[in-house]
């Protein structure tokens, strides 16, 4: 095959056939299905690939994960009347953004970890610069599926602009650099919360703003949509950072330069005092869904899972 006529499907065959009028389509078990089966499709990659870079793509990717990015990209676009099939490109694209940051937070000059979700972490197992370059390869498979699976050419300009800002310099990759090169155990909560929402909600937002595109939500929704994922990406990291604090770590990773005194909400204000912060940050992403009514009820549902976690 020829590498330049190579492209990823916009929504793999499987999909459509799976998801075509079924009831099973409203449920999250079936799209976390549909995620699960498009990435795959989506880096089943010719034989230009290198094998040893596809097989740590692979790994990185699909990896079983709470796939929560994907799944606020379809429950948004349901929200707002449309489609979540349709938004399977949108959410795959987030999800191949979110495990190249992965990757590379993970990597030895970073914050060197050698577990990822109870697995060695992609450097560990292939090597610090095949890790490098696996993710580089997933940053740019993003934009390639949204281009490709995204429709019309308008739209998925909008799309590839709306991840394109969460994943570079004043957002994700900005937050990550302040949280390597600063001194943040001599940091504020002003600061301590810029890089969250930076790092953390960033891609939050996008995932929501994302669905409401391809659901050609009007601007009252999108930023409603806005609202909701500010807050629940800050109560999501902050609950990360409980959870660590109480229970000596998940599991998920196994620090190494990452668990020298950081700055977190816990280190910072208490156990109790961040809990608090967490349940005024969900209850105000639940106040934004209000213009949705009852077409936003899994979006709740997934605010009410991060306090739960607790």
């Amino acid at each position: 095959m020829n590498e330049l006529a190579y492209s990823p499907p916009a929504v793999p065959d499987a999909l459509t056939m799976t998801a075509g009028g079924h009831r099973a389509a409203d449920s999250l078990a079936h799209k976390q299905a549909l995620i699960e089966s498009a990435l795959d499709s989506y880096t089943e990659f010719p034989a230009e690939c290198p094998r040893t870079l596809r097989d740590a793509i692979r790994y990185s990717l699909l990896t079983p994960g709470k796939r929560l990015r994907p799944m606020l990209v379809m429950l948004a676009c349901e929200a707002c009347g449309g489609s979540a099939v349709k938004a399977v490109p949108a959410a795959c694209a987030v999800e191949m953004v979110h495990t190249y940051s992965l990757i590379h937070d993970d990597l030895p000059s970073m914050d060197d970890d050698n577990l990822r979700r109870g697995k060695p972490t992609c450097h560990r197992k292939y090597g610090e610069a095949v890790a490098i370059l696996a993710g580089d390869a997933l940053l740019a498979l993003a934009f390639e599926t949204l281009a490709n699976g995204i429709a019309p050419a308008d739209l998925a300009l909008s799309c590839c602009a709306t991840l394109a800002h969460a994943a570079g310099p004043t957002a994700l990759v900005g937050g990550q650099c302040d949280d390597v090169l600063g001194d943040l155990t001599a940091g504020s909560l002003e600061m301590l919360e810029a890089i969250h929402n930076r790092k953390t909600g960033a891609l939050f937002l996008a995932s929501l703003r994302l669905g409401g595109l391809v659901a050609s939500a009007p601007p009252p929704q999108l930023a409603a949509l806005d609202r909701f994922g500010a807050n629940l990406g800050l109560a999501f990291q902050i609950t990360d950072d409980l959870l660590d604090h109480h229970e000596g770590g998940r599991g998920c990773a196994s620090k190494g330069k990452g668990d020298r005194g950081k700055l977190t909400y816990p280190n910072l204000i208490g156990f109790d005092q961040s809990r608090c912060v967490v349940e005024r940050l969900i209850d105000a992403s639940m106040s934004s869904l209000e213009p949705f009514g009852n077409g936003a009820g899994s979006l709740r549902a997934l605010a009410r899972y991060v306090t739960d976690r607790l």
